[in-house]
């Protein structure tokens, strides 16, 4: 618990969110797009996309239906936890992406729509989604894009079920990613008050301060920079540059 305005503050990234660069895959799709990401949700996280760069679309897909978001340089756009999202693009289409509860998308937050056999455990998902760390780069890509167009093929199926006024395979779904994360729930829980709860926190106890005209928060004030420590990682989406500790 922050005590002071200084006492305990929280240093993070703003506000606990996580930023990442995304390339969206260029690699066709299942049903002739000229690229696209892999369709997924986030179980306790809200996301948003800032275009920098080329055209395309955010598919998104929730118990109220289908949408289809247009993206170009200069949109932001954002959606809660529980919308199954996918990218799609006709070419360069680059993001920067801002996650909710940063450390909880790369602790499991994320579920792919998968067939449902496969998210029956989580070891089975797990070995479903698994890019082996030991394998060459072509190796990883071809992984990566099965994995990619299977949920795919999965996500255009309860999208037509959807459309088609059936909410039973997209509930299926859901409740099926829920019970994929339950046993991580605790390990979230400490992420999410060393982090988004410890920034909100710290925001209460100097707003407090100020009102008693204690400013030495502001005396402590400091300024942190950072480049990726990763480049091109395969994610679900595209490929990712990735900051350590955002």
């Amino acid at each position: 618990m922050v005590s002071g305005a200084g006492e305990g503050a929280y240093a993070g990234f703003p506000g606990a969110v996580g930023v990442s660069r995304l390339r969206v895959y260029d690699w066709p799709t299942v049903e002739g797009l000229p690229g696209g990401g892999t369709p997924h949700l986030h179980l306790a996280c809200g996301e948003g996309y800032v275009v920098t760069a080329g055209r395309g679309t955010v598919q998104t897909l929730t118990a109220s239906g289908y949408e289809e978001t247009a993206l170009e340089p200069g949109t932001v756009a954002w959606f809660t936890p529980g919308t199954i999202h996918r990218l799609t693009h006709d070419g360069g289409l680059e993001i920067t992406v801002v996650m909710q509860n940063s450390g909880l998308p790369e602790a499991g937050d994320a579920v792919l729509t998968l067939p449902q056999d496969l998210l029956a455990d989580p070891e089975t998902y797990a070995e479903a989604v698994r890019l082996s760390a030991g394998a060459s780069e072509d190796e990883r890509a071809k992984a990566a894009r099965a994995r990619r167009d299977l949920a795919t093929r999965r996500f255009l199926e309860l999208r037509e079920a959807t459309a088609a006024g059936d909410p039973e395979p997209l509930a299926a779904f859901q409740r099926a990613a829920a019970a994929l994360v339950r046993p991580k729930l605790e390990a979230w829980e400490r992420r999410w008050r060393e982090g988004a709860h410890a920034a909100a926190t710290a925001t209460g106890a100097q707003l407090d301060a100020l009102r008693g005209h204690d400013m030495s928060h502001l005396a402590e004030a400091r300024v942190t920079a950072t480049g990726p420590t990763a480049r091109g990682r395969f994610g679900m989406c595209g490929r990712l540059d990735v900051y350590e500790g955002i």
